[in-house]
């Protein structure tokens, strides 16, 4: 048999035999990379629900690793192996063994695991009792290198009344809807409906799917009888949280999409319960 070069795709001559791996190739700039990896991955996954169920639905998936000063490139294609060998398990208490099996595939010292999601609940309306599916925006955040960092993150939307409109105008106050976000580091076991609840609370009053014209009536009457500032919702908001012996981290925000004003209001709070 002849020992003939062959031609590669980029038309290097090699003899024939493994090919070269040239991300583990040493990178001669002495340059470290903090992230790496593959963004912006669409791909199904399953959540347990508090009542013994499951739901499915899509996320958005990040997934990145450190880079050393040596190394010229990552391996992209061993994210998604990781990913599709995990392809029916993909629940919040097996993101932190997935992002450490991704941080041991490509033998990193951090590894990122990121995924973004709509999650839906099941929610009566105040009087009719009329059932709807309201959408909430999720996240899953988790960082592992010597220990495992894990955030739950999620947006609510709510309604806000202004207590100073209220105050100074003869008829009714405007009211606007607003974004209401949490993202919590907790012990334990913390639902995504628990974290839902709370934010939803801190509003002036809930939103709904379905509302006939007694549940509008009464959602009217709860939020002008409930008034609160962008600040009120986060101070609340706050309280609750440092109530809730489960989470031990937080930052929370609201966005209120003013009514009478061409921009939004805005508050944040941040908080480690542990100092």
């Amino acid at each position: 048999m002849s020992n003939r070069s062959v031609q590669t795709p980029h038309g290097a001559a090699t003899k024939s035999g493994p090919m070269p791996d040239v991300q583990a190739s040493v990178d001669a700039r002495q340059i470290a990379i903090e992230k790496v990896g593959v963004k912006d991955v669409t791909y199904p996954i399953t959540l347990r629900t508090p009542d013994g169920g499951c739901q499915s639905t899509v996320a958005s998936i990040n997934m990145y690793v450190s880079l050393p000063h040596y190394q010229k490139g990552t391996h992209m294609s061993r994210f998604l192996e990781v990913l599709n060998e995990n392809a029916q398990g993909i629940t919040p208490d097996r993101i932190p063994e997935i992002t450490r099996e991704i941080r041991r595939r490509l033998d990193a010292e951090d590894a990122h695991f990121e995924l973004r999601f709509t999650y839906f609940i099941r929610k009566a309306a105040p009087v009719t009792k009329q059932a709807g599916l309201m959408d909430y925006q999720v996240t899953f955040e988790c960082h592992s290198n010597s220990h495992d960092d894990f955030i739950m993150g999620v947006t609510a939307p709510a309604t806000s009344l202004c207590p100073c409109s209220k105050e100074i105008s003869r008829f009714g106050a405007h009211n606007q809807r607003c974004h209401i976000s949490a993202k919590v580091r907790f012990q334990g076991e913390l639902w995504i409906e628990d974290l839902v609840r709370l934010l939803e609370k801190a509003a002036s009053a809930e939103v709904y799917a379905v509302l006939k014209r007694p549940d509008e009536k009464y959602v009217t009457e709860a939020a002008y009888e409930n008034p609160k500032f962008v600040e009120d919702i986060v101070r609340d908001l706050a309280i609750a949280l440092e109530d809730e012996d489960r989470i031990l981290w937080y930052s929370i925000d609201s966005e209120n999409f003013e009514s009478i004003h061409n921009h939004s209001a805005y508050a944040q709070i941040t908080r480690d319960k542990r100092e």
